[in-house]
C-alpha cells in the first residue's frame, strides 16, 4: 500500500492510539457478549465469537445495552483487559462515558465507512482528537 487509507469523522475522545484491528458486524456488550475475566467475546453466534478485545482497537456497528456498559469499559480497563480504542459506526452516551471514565480512545461516523473499509488484523492508527483514523498496514 503506497499511502495509507484515512477515514475520516467527527472528533472523539482519548490519545492517539495505534494496533490491531478486531472487526465484527455485530453491536457490541462489554457487559453481555464479553468474558469479562478473560477479554473474550464469549456470547454464541456473536460475529467474533472466541476474539479477546485486549489491546486491541475494537470495530463494531454499534453499542448495546445499557448503563452497565460504562462501568464494565471501566472495570476492563481497570484489570488490563479492555481494547486500545472503540472505532463505532454509531455509539451511544453510556459507552461514551465508560471510554472516557477508563481512559479508551473512542471515535464514530468515520467514513468511508470502517466495517467495510477495515478487516481483522489490520494494523490501525487511531487520531480522536483529528476524527480520525489511518489504515497503517495489511
Amino acid at each position: 500500500m503506497s499511502v495509507p487509507l484515512i477515514l475520516a469523522g467527527p472528533p472523539g475522545f482519548g490519545a492517539t492510539v495505534e494496533g490491531e484491528a478486531l472487526v465484527t458486524n455485530d453491536a457490541f456488550s462489554p457487559r453481555y457478549d464479553l468474558d469479562r475475566a478473560t477479554g473474550t467475546i464469549a456470547r454464541k453466534g456473536h460475529g467474533a465469537e472466541g476474539a479477546n478485545i485486549a489491546g486491541r482497537i475494537l470495530v463494531i456497528t454499534t453499542a448495546k445495552g445499557g448503563v452497565a456498559a460504562g462501568w464494565a469499559m471501566y472495570d476492563l480497563q481497570q484489570r488490563g483487559l479492555a481494547p486500545k480504542a472503540l472505532v463505532c459506526r454509531t455509539t451511544n452516551t453510556v459507552l461514551v462515558q465508560g471510554c472516557v471514565l477508563a481512559g479508551i480512545a473512542i471515535v464514530h461516523r468515520l467514513e468511508p465507512d470502517p466495517m467495510t473499509a477495515l478487516r481483522t488484523g489490520d494494523r490501525v492508527r487511531v487520531e480522536p482528537e483529528q476524527g480520525r483514523l489511518v489504515l497503517l498496514g495489511r
